[in-house]
Order: C-alpha cells, then structure tokens, then sequence
C-alpha cells in the first residue's frame, strides 16, 4: 500500500470534490467591497473566497459582511477593500469527507466552505450540498450548531 492511501476516500462515501459547486469565482483582497457585491449579485451567491494579491485564500466576504460591517458603520462600499474584511479563512480539502465538511461548518458556525486543492481554489460547498449528502440527524445537528449562540 502506497503512503498515500490512507488519504483517498472510502469508496461509497461523499467527499467535498463530490459535493462541491466547480468553478468558484472569488475577490482580490484589494478590491473594493462595492465590486464584490456587483459580482455576488451577478453570479446569485452569498458569498466569495477573499484572495490576497496571488492565490492565496485569506478569508470570505458574505452579503451579511457587507451590511452589518461596511454599511451601518457608515463606511464607502466603493474605497473599502473587501481585504479588510478577510477574518482568515476556512477551508477544506477536496478529499475531505462529508462528514469532516459538517464537523468544519459546525465549529467555525460557517454555511460554506472554499474547497482548496494544495492553495488552489477548486470548488465551494454549502450547507444545502451537505443537507443533500448526509443522513437527517447529521443535518438537523449542523443546523443547530449553525444557528446557536
């Protein structure tokens, strides 16, 4: 057995590569937040990975983010840098298992996740991807954990 192994997934069982939403577009770490909320609004999404000025996932901008930490401060949306609301990121791994995505969600109380293979953004999984992959119990204890105190 290659070291390796221990690694690859359990065959029948989800992972994050399975799960995930392909193709996610994320945001520079020096673009406004104005310019992200355009581009949420565009692709119909909640969120987006923050990068830093290469490809490095430092952390996401969610819809949420924008009101309650640009808007009622009474900070300009269009010279904010949607960097400074980068609070380190929270990621998985494309062969992280469904179960592992739900433990990750439920201790960072977070709803989606940047899928990283290596520092390269592949994917992003939700929390309605994990309620379609796991069993009901799983997803009635991910809710409670996400929408506690």
């Amino acid at each position: 057995m290659s070291p390796n192994a221990t690694h690859l997934p359990k065959p029948g069982v989800k992972t994050a590569r399975d799960l995930m939403t392909p193709g996610a577009h994320c945001v520079g770490h020096d673009e406004p937040v104005l310019r992200a909320a355009h581009r949420m609004a565009e692709l119909g999404v909640g969120a987006l990975p923050i990068r830093d000025g290469g490809d490095r996932i430092i952390g996401m901008i969610t819809d949420r983010d924008i009101v309650v930490r640009v808007l009622v401060p009474g900070k300009d949306p269009a010279t904010t840098p949607a960097g400074e609301l980068a609070g380190g990121a929270v990621t998985v791994g494309p062969d992280d298992d469904a179960e592992k995505i739900l433990r990750t969600m439920a201790a960072h109380k977070v709803r989606r996740l940047p899928v990283l293979d290596g520092h390269r953004l592949v994917g992003m999984v939700a929390q309605a991807d994990i309620a379609r992959a796991l069993p009901h119990p799983e997803v009635g204890a991910l809710l409670g954990a996400l929408s506690s105190d």
